[in-house]
């Protein structure tokens, strides 16, 4: 379903909708009163809000949900109200989740027509609030659904879902409170709704299955949505790669009857914009990773269609950028390829040479990601000699162990290079932790036959594969990002039902904006 969200202010007596979402806060033990503003709404639902209320049953804690039916020869189905908390305690946070919430409700099957009418209050003006709930809306009514036919009983949805996913629906906010600065609050949603659809896209690509995403049909993807907003995109095939001498890249693909696509996505590329610097963007893009001959656990096979979820989050921060019009110069690198075990698939024990003259000693062919990760590296720091290149990619299952799915292990050789990520993802709601990156680890992964070795065992994982990596970027000032744990989870949220977060985009997205401010 494509959620469009409409916004307005004032005048909310006479709205018309078959559900009306409306969240209530408290000060006290409980709310004993409707908020200002609802009293037109509820006469019409026959002062049921009213009385729900009064009676004192609704606490209106945080995650609390009250339905209330309206009369039967009424206009308005159902009012849902939805528990804020303490007023005083509303943040960003709470509110990208009260929009996730609403998203669900407007999601939820025969709910018709959704409107949220905020009441006004602490941290409810449309100045703040706009923008940070109709960004929770689109994440939380997200659902990847597309391979599900009309009345499949999987879902038990049956065939009226699947309908009204045929066309898009529109959701409405609408504030209690007037605001002068209507227009520019538009302008604002509109330009927050860029990033929140980009990150749509980039769960969307991660979470297509193996079949219909793999490197030459993620190529295809990035040409299109590439088209779509105005970006430049070129892509290098298998024989460009072996000319290039991209040996690490090959090495990974070799197994699958899917050859490996180096593909570059490129904004600003003026004169003009190349002034206030070059940044680069890498993505690892392995978009089914079986293991190799080190071959994964039959229980971990499932989620390694994710294992392009960097590739994802750099291909959904272009878009952003591209539609925001960024006045920087930006440069998206996808490393893309398939690990799979063949007779013709790269074996433990082997020497390979990387774009970069350096060879490698293959330990374990299920550490592939740092392997098309440094022909990437390598090309991004040779083309365009970026002032900052960031990478993101789910590299290490030590960083899942470590994080879960809250946070994104982060490492690199510029230390305020790695706070402004960490302060960009404060600002976009995800969570950027340091990780050390000592010469010892850089010693751990250093090879006795071959310059590097692509595995240096479970000790200090995170920090041994970001070693390996910092070999291929020079004196680049590079952040990497193990999204291992962040990228993809079965845990959920207002915000997020499971499969691919679409984590990174919102991050890179503000922080390439930062840069360009």
């Amino acid at each position: 379903m494509t959620m469009r969200v409409q916004i307005d202010a004032g005048d909310v007596g006479a709205i018309q909708a078959d559900t009306l979402v409306i969240p209530i806060t408290r000060r006290g033990e409980t709310p004993s009163a409707l908020p200002q503003g609802l009293s037109a709404i509820d006469r019409r639902m026959g002062g049921r809000l009213a009385d729900a209320l009064a009676a004192g049953d609704f606490k209106a804690n945080v995650g609390d949900r009250l339905v209330i039916y309206g009369p039967r020869d009424g206009d308005l189905v159902r009012c849902v109200l939805l528990g804020l908390g303490e007023a005083e305690k509303i943040d960003d946070a709470a509110l990208r989740e009260l929009g996730g919430r609403v998203g669900r409700e407007a999601a939820r099957a025969n709910t018709g027509r959704v409107a949220l009418v905020v009441p006004p209050g602490p941290g409810l003006a449309p100045e703040r609030a706009a923008a940070r709930l109709a960004d929770g809306i689109l994440l939380g009514a997200y659902d990847f659904d597309r391979y599900q036919t009309a009345g499949s009983k999987a879902t038990g949805k049956g065939k009226g879902r699947d309908a009204r996913r045929s066309a898009s629906s529109r959701l409405r906010i609408a504030f209690v409170r007037r605001t002068k600065g209507l227009a520019r609050l538009r302008s604002e949603v509109r330009d927050t709704l860029h990033v929140t659809e980009s990150q749509i896209a980039a769960r969307d690509l991660s979470n297509e299955p193996p079949n219909v995403i793999y490197p030459e049909t993620l190529a295809r993807a990035c040409r299109s949505m590439a088209r779509a907003v105005g970006l430049r995109c070129a892509v290098m095939s298998d024989a460009e790669l072996r000319r290039r001498k991209m040996g690490a890249i090959l090495a990974v693909g070799q197994g699958s009857q899917h050859p490996p696509r180096m593909i570059v996505l490129e904004h600003g590329a003026t004169a003009a914009r190349k002034k206030k610097g070059t940044l680069a963007m890498i993505g690892k893009g392995i978009t089914f990773d079986s293991g190799g001959l080190s071959l994964k656990p039959a229980a971990s096979m499932p989620d390694m269609k994710h294992d392009m979820s960097g590739a994802a989050a750099v291909f959904g921060a272009m878009r952003a950028i591209a539609l925001l019009d960024l006045p920087i110069h930006v440069v998206g690198v996808i490393a893309a390829a398939e690990n799979m075990p063949s007779g013709t698939a790269y074996r433990p024990s082997d020497i390979i040479e990387s774009a970069s003259g350096q060879t490698i000693e293959i330990v374990n062919t299920d550490a592939e990601g740092r392997l098309v990760m440094a022909d990437a590296l390598h090309h991004a720091v040779r083309t365009w000699k970026p002032d900052a290149m960031i990478d993101v990619a789910t590299l290490t299952g030590a960083a899942m162990l470590a994080f879960g799915p809250w946070a994104t292990a982060g490492l690199g050789n510029d230390d305020a290079l790695l706070a402004e990520l960490r302060e960009a993802g404060d600002r976009a709601g995800e969570t950027v932790w340091p990780m050390p990156l000592l010469d010892v680890h850089t010693k751990a992964m250093k090879s006795k036959v071959a310059d590097w070795k692509n595995s240096g065992g479970r000790d200090a994982g995170v920090s041994t594969a970001g070693a390996f990596l910092k070999g291929f970027v020079g004196d680049t000032p590079w952040v990497h990002l193990d999204i291992a744990g962040s990228g993809m989870t079965s845990t959920q949220t207002p915000l997020h039902v499971g499969g691919a977060t679409g984590v990174g985009v919102r991050m890179l997205t503000e922080w390439v904006s930062a840069r360009a401010r």
